[in-house]
């Protein structure tokens, strides 16, 4: 992809568009970065972009025509719906996103990580199996660093590992990776996707480019998922956790199990691996077999999926104060990420639900609070609405929270010994924080503060 003396613009001026703003301008493009607000960073940012060139058009958008640019990039959190976007593909200018950028300027392997939940366990453990396997890894994408700052230091000897959402995977055309997971498919951003349909389209692009030498792993056991399996021409590996399958990785006699062809391997128990829930023994299973696709040795995935304990604000285990257990799950951001949450522990719960809703509906989710929860403690903009589902399923042990801290201090208030204080909000963080971490951090910071 030539990018020298292109006019380009990119659109949305989060940690994404920085990226993209800095390379393009070391690839010698003529580079406008655009965002419909002002952005602050405190660290100057904007101003060492604009020192290198960049010309920088924040709170509103310039007008896209032929003659003004070549490329427009889009950052994965602005929909395709807004002007840039819709006048590109009106002036034939091509549109683009961070994801497919990084993808043209790799060279080394790459294995891709999409579904609604489970990303970022499945990503990070998959870089660790690689990275004790001996091969130099790169994990990003949607999580950490963004891909196109450091793709072009891995070669054809190396691996990367990456985290691709629906989002970025909209604005992919020539994408391509070795293996592709999708891990499962429930309902979620349809405040931007609008319908189910919308949702899995832009999933299934993760292997629209896969060929016969490729592989595609699937979730068995999740139907929307498994379904997946009649769209891709690559080699399909499924993973589940309650059917030996023809073909894939599952669980057997209590342990993980794999058969890539005629032979079934052991790898280890299934109570031996280092994170908790069936959920992310689903993870475990998706991340051996993708890493069996890719030749990696028994020996040494078993060992990682012994060691490996997680990653931040997904069931981290915070303290242990006074009986009571303190984990954050601050990255359970919809409904079917906060079940799995509740449903990983055998202790009574307090729980610490709300945030943002992207469209999603609290049915199941209170099913799952009166079956599992003791007390609920609700806040943000869907405090009302979650409460509404719980009361309607005859749950009425429910707390209202002023803001974020208070809400922590009437879970601890709440909790007895032997149970659990549960934060797995069920909702994006945008209407308190900038980010699911952010929530995390404070989370961890009032409950250390409890000690």
């Amino acid at each position: 992809m030539e990018l020298k003396n292109k006019r380009v613009l990119v659109v949305g001026a989060g940690k994404s568009g920085l990226a993209v703003a800095r390379f393009l301008t070391g690839k010698g493009a003529a580079v406008v970065l655009a965002d419909s607000s002002n952005p602050v960073y405190p660290g100057g940012e904007l101003d060492r972009l604009a020192a290198v060139g960049v010309k920088l058009s924040l709170g509103g958008y310039p007008e896209v025509k032929r003659e003004s640019f070549d490329l427009v990039v889009m950052s994965p959190g602005v929909p395709l719906t807004v002007e840039p976007a819709r006048l590109a593909l009106e002036h034939g200018i091509e549109l683009t996103g961070e994801l497919e950028l990084a993808y043209r300027f790799s060279s080394a392997p790459l294995v891709a990580v999409t579904g609604t939940n489970g990303k970022t366990t499945t990503t990070t453990l998959l870089g660790e199996i690689f990275r004790n396997a001996g091969k130099n890894t790169l994990v990003g994408g949607n999580i950490g660093t963004p891909l196109v700052t450091e793709v072009e230091r891995y070669g054809p000897k190396d691996m990367i590992v990456a985290e691709v959402s629906s989002f970025q995977l909209e604005t992919t055309n020539t994408f391509k990776p070795k293996v592709a997971l999708v891990l499962n498919i429930t309902p979620d951003h349809l405040d931007r996707h609008i319908t189910m349909e919308g949702y899995v389209d832009a999933k299934a692009k993760i292997f629209a480019n896969q060929e016969a030498g490729d592989f595609t792993v699937l979730n068995y056991d999740d139907p929307r998922t498994a379904a997946l399996a009649g769209s891709t021409r690559a080699r399909v590996i499924f993973f589940s956790r309650r059917t030996a399958v023809p073909e894939g990785v599952y669980v057997k006699e209590g342990g993980i199990t794999a058969r890539l062809g005629e032979v079934e391997e052991y790898i280890c128990g299934q109570d031996e691996i280092g994170i908790p829930g069936a959920h992310n023994l689903e993870n475990a299973l998706a991340a051996v077999a993708a890493a069996k696709s890719l030749g990696v040795a028994t020996t040494s995935l078993a060992h990682t999926l012994k060691t490996f304990k997680g990653v931040a604000h997904r069931l981290e285990f915070v303290a242990d104060i006074n009986g009571v257990r303190y984990i954050n799950d601050s990255k359970g951001t919809n409904p079917d990420a906060s079940i799995k949450a509740l449903e990983a522990y055998p202790e009574k719960i307090v729980l610490i639900a709300g945030g943002k809703n992207k469209g999603s509906d609290f049915g199941s989710f209170a099913e799952k609070v009166k079956e599992r929860a003791r007390v609920l403690v609700v806040l943000g903009q869907s405090a009302g609405a979650i409460a509404d589902a719980a009361r309607a399923r005859g749950f009425d042990k429910i707390l209202y929270a002023n803001d974020f801290k208070d809400a922590v201090v009437l879970a601890h208030q709440a909790a007895r010994p032997g149970e659990i204080v549960l934060l797995s909000p069920a909702c994006a963080s945008w209407d308190m924080f900038k980010s699911f971490e952010e929530r995390g951090d404070l989370f961890k910071e009032v409950v250390l503060g409890f000690k």
